[in-house]
């Protein structure tokens, strides 16, 4: 719907439009964050690397096809700042916004051709109800329209509500979700290429459990996409 800029200015006067990043106004051609600090997010470019820090952390832990991360996540940084937004402040336009560039530099990747359907790790269903949405829904629902695929909400499910992952180690993480995920309905994976989609990537033991799950099921295979990467 065209807004008058004149109306769009009395608006921004009440309920300013700012940059989820860094706060500054945006004008009326940007939406969810500026376009400095766009060309300005820490792209990782794993993408278009076979080999790259994200695909080694499944080494040895599970037969993926590809896996990438497309943002750099650095403490107190502005991806940092996007996450918060979405996940605590109900921004789930930044979610929508950052999973469509993410889709958009996957069309370009030779690693992540013929993706079947679009999945995110699921949350258990108190915690839905406690948060209201599932960040990594909202983030595979802008890649799945950026790649024009399909995507599916509801066959991966969160069995177990897990403790919180934050400051487990990895042993611990993978312990706290081995059993957490099923599948209602397997034919509905089988023969497929599924692409997994997280918001954060840190130990993979989530990641892991899932696409254990999925590629127990025939002919099936799995890469995985996240928002964002964790070093160390």
């Amino acid at each position: 719907m065209y807004i008058p800029v004149w109306l769009n200015d009395i608006l921004n006067l009440f309920f300013p439009n700012v940059c989820q990043a860094c706060g500054e106004p945006l004008n009326q051609q940007e939406k969810v964050i500026c376009i400095s600090c766009q060309l300005n997010l820490p792209e990782t470019g794993f993408h278009l690397h076979e080999d790259n820090p994200v695909s080694k952390v499944f080494w040895g832990r599970v037969d993926l096809n590809a896996a990438t991360s497309f943002l750099f996540f650095n403490k107190g940084g502005n991806v940092q700042k996007l996450i918060h937004s979405l996940k605590y402040k109900n921004k789930k336009e930044v979610g929508e916004f950052l999973g469509d560039l993410l889709g958009r530099s996957l069309i370009n990747s030779p690693y992540f051709e013929n993706i079947d359907v679009v999945v995110p790790v699921p949350l258990h269903p108190k915690k839905y109800q406690t948060r209201g949405f599932n960040q990594s829904e909202i983030i595979a629902s802008g890649i799945a329209n950026a790649m024009n695929i399909t995507n599916d909400f509801s066959n991966l499910v969160r069995l177990v509500n897990t403790d919180s992952q934050t400051r487990k180690s990895r042993l611990s993480r993978w312990e706290n979700v081995k059993s957490a995920f099923g599948i209602r309905d397997p034919e509905k994976f089988s023969g497929k290429h599924i692409l997994l989609v997280d918001d954060v990537l840190t130990t993979g033991a989530t990641i892991e459990a899932c696409a254990s799950k999925i590629l127990d099921l025939k002919n099936t295979k799995v890469s995985v996409a996240t928002l964002a990467y964790a070093q160390g």
